[in-house]
């Protein structure tokens, strides 16, 4: 049977912060949005309290929800030992390449490049295609 290589350092260390700090930030926003939590309006986004908008952002829920869950598993996998960490992490990274262009994309379509927003998603973007190309590698190794 030929061994696939374990997850990279960087590639675990992305994954985990990426995942863990979508994580907190649903949980912030849920909180706003139950009014148990106020998040201060100079550190949010441009009409971020108007309805339009909050369902923009709601609907990346379930998308930024798959990737972290997807990049956990990945995490967990890969930790023991399990090659199906391989796959769990292209569904990641392809999940979080979707998440931030769709967010650029909507940045870009208004015209606001505030830094704040902008580069962060920018970011979340492009650094999955750090990774993919040797991930996507690895299936070329023979499954037996």
């Amino acid at each position: 049977m030929s061994a696939v290589p374990s997850m990279s350092p960087r590639l675990r260390w992305m994954l985990l912060v990426t995942d863990i700090l979508f994580l907190v930030y649903w949980s912030a926003s849920l909180l706003d949005q139950i009014h148990v939590l106020t998040l201060p309006p100079e550190m949010m986004y441009d009409s971020y309290n108007q309805p339009r908008v909050v369902a923009w952002n709601w609907s990346f829920f379930p998308l930024d929800i798959a990737f972290s869950a997807s990049g956990l598993m990945a995490v967990a996998a890969d930790r023991r030992g399990d090659r199906i960490w391989v796959a769990l992490a292209i569904l990641s990274l392809a999940f979080t390449i979707a998440a931030g262009g769709m967010a650029i994309g909507y940045w870009i379509l208004l015209n606001e490049f505030d830094p704040s927003w902008f580069i962060p998603n920018l970011l979340i973007f492009l650094w999955p295609f750090l990774f993919l190309p040797g991930i996507i590698r690895l299936t070329r190794a023979p499954l037996e």
